[in-house]
């Protein structure tokens, strides 16, 4: 918890917009109470007990937008698989076939959705007799030498009360770009990436595949709040993390209810299919950190498998939050009073005036106003900052969402300003001017390649004709290769002693 520099004009923006709303007295009449007990989302890497054991599931981040090359269009980006070690193989990441991966699109602010984008997966092998996830270098979607390859297809349904109105297919058996294994593997990374944008009908845009995880934050905040050593802050500890990632960027008039009310209110889920056949909601993101930090163990996974027209439940954690008594206890920062309507305001209902639609139902969403055209120069710590199209209206991929919600939490809106922060002010790596915008995936390998293997007919071509499927063509250049051909493993052993034998007759240790 760093201080950050700021203007006292932007830090009085969106202070001035709540303080304006709670003398109206419209929170407590329209919050609490419509808020009593009867859920919701988080930027979850691991935040709840059940789902941090099956991370193909599990929700790390939700972002939405006005795109800014395309202003007449939105950006929704929603990322699963949490802390994906990029060398992980040779099973490497994929989307789990028995789940449907939803985006809900509310668009009148009742806490439900009337839109949703359905992604179901599947997942297809040309090789079984092998370990290997490419046999060779990967150059294009369809090669032939990338092994294990992902398809899907998107729904679009529309909703009335929670019941089905119509159910349309808008994407079928797309592909998906693969984990980025490394330089040998994939010399090009980049052209795999272009060849998984996939446009579909009526002006959308859809990309699935693997990307550097765009959430910058110092997470030993779990030391019991960063060692309770302030000077310990400013690593960045998802740098070098991958993650799965959606993005979608659809024509804004197709998700809005009309021009005159342009807020919409988004969250992503992820069910799975159970024993039985059927599918169980088991995870949800809305804004970020609500299940890490807002809810106690007691409600984690309740809250994962809850819907946010049932957000009542978990008033309590929002108006007497816990972590600002954390911060008192150890840092001596005093904790804002409670009941702090100040939080239920920006983060169940959206800051009037700014992204709070009409007659809104308190619940917890990322709400954006896809009205507000997107900042020539977007500032990280968005409407505190005085940039109306960042966090919390909405979540670009630049904002600093750690900065912005940690000095909400500490009263910044109720009179206590502060620049407290915790130090990592942007990502690792730099995001695309273009969809889907995520950085690219940071490879598994990222050595030099190995001496007299980076041209021709090396070994890795040799590996890949070695292990490519009968009728699949191949090259006769070498009887070893041709001989061993279909032989998986044993075949690959064969090979590996040829290479060890050779490079020992030039000299070289293998």
């Amino acid at each position: 918890m760093t201080p950050n520099s700021r203007t006292g004009a932007g830090r009085r923006s969106l202070a001035t917009l709540i303080c304006g709303a709670l003398a109206a007295g419209g929170l407590a009449a329209a919050g609490t109470a419509a808020l009593e007990p009867g859920a919701a989302s988080a930027s979850s890497h691991r935040e709840a007990p059940l789902i941090s054991g099956t991370p193909q599931y599990d929700n790390t981040d939700l972002y939405a937008f006005v795109s800014p090359d395309k202003p007449d269009t939105t950006t929704i980006i929603a990322n699963w698989i949490p802390f994906e070690e990029p060398a992980g193989g040779p099973n490497f990441f994929t989307f789990a076939e028995d789940a449907q991966y939803d985006i809900h699109i509310d668009t009148n602010g009742d806490a439900q959705g009337e839109l949703l984008f359905r992604y179901t997966f599947r997942t297809h092998t040309k090789n079984e007799k092998t370990f290997l996830y490419n046999t060779g270098p990967v150059t294009a979607l369809d090669d032939p030498d990338l092994n294990i390859t992902q398809t899907y297809d998107i729904e679009l349904l529309k909703l009335k009360d929670q019941h089905l109105v119509s159910r349309t297919k808008i994407a079928d058996d797309v592909p998906v770009a693969p984990s980025n294994v490394g330089k040998a593997s994939m010399p090009d990374y980049d052209t795999l990436r272009k060849q998984a944008v996939h446009e579909l009908a009526g002006g959308s845009t859809t990309f699935a595949g693997q990307a550097d995880d765009p959430f910058f934050l110092d997470l030993r905040v779990f030391d019991l709040l960063y060692g309770g050593n302030l000077s310990e802050v400013g690593n960045d500890t998802l740098k070098g993390y991958n993650v799965n990632s959606l993005a979608l960027q659809v024509p804004t008039d197709m998700i809005t209810e009309s021009a005159d009310q342009p807020v919409v209110g988004i969250w992503s889920t992820t069910q799975r299919k159970n024993a039985k056949g059927q599918f169980t909601q088991v995870s949800r993101l809305g804004n970020p950190l609500v299940n890490e930090v807002v809810n106690p163990l007691k409600d984690k996974d309740t809250f994962n498998a809850s819907a946010p027209w049932d957000d009542a439940q978990f008033l309590k954690n929002v108006t007497n939050p816990e972590l600002p008594k954390l911060i008192e206890a150890i840092y001596k920062i005093e904790a804002p009073a409670e009941p702090r309507d100040d939080l239920v305001d920006v983060f169940l209902k959206g800051v009037e005036g700014l992204n709070q639609p009409p007659h809104v139902t308190p619940s917890e969403m990322l709400r954006l106003n896809t009205s507000i055209e997107p900042a020539a120069e977007p500032k990280r710590l968005g409407v505190l900052d005085g940039d109306n199209a960042g966090f919390p209206n909405g979540r670009r991929l630049t904002d600093d969402v750690i900065d912005a919600a940690l000095q909400v939490v500490e009263g910044e809106l109720v009179g206590a300003a502060n620049d407290l922060g915790d130090a990592v002010d942007a990502n690792d790596k730099e995001f695309g001017a273009s969809f889907p915008y995520l950085a690219t995936p940071t490879e598994g390998s990222r050595g030099p390649l190995a001496e007299g293997v980076d041209s021709g007919n090396d070994v890795r071509n040799q590996l890949g004709d070695a292990l490519r499927p009968a009728g699949a063509g191949g090259s006769d250049d070498t009887t070893l290769i041709a001989a061993s051909a279909g032989a998986g493993a044993f075949g690959i052993l064969l090979i590996g002693g040829a290479l060890m034998w050779w490079r020992r007759m030039r000299g070289r240790a293998y």
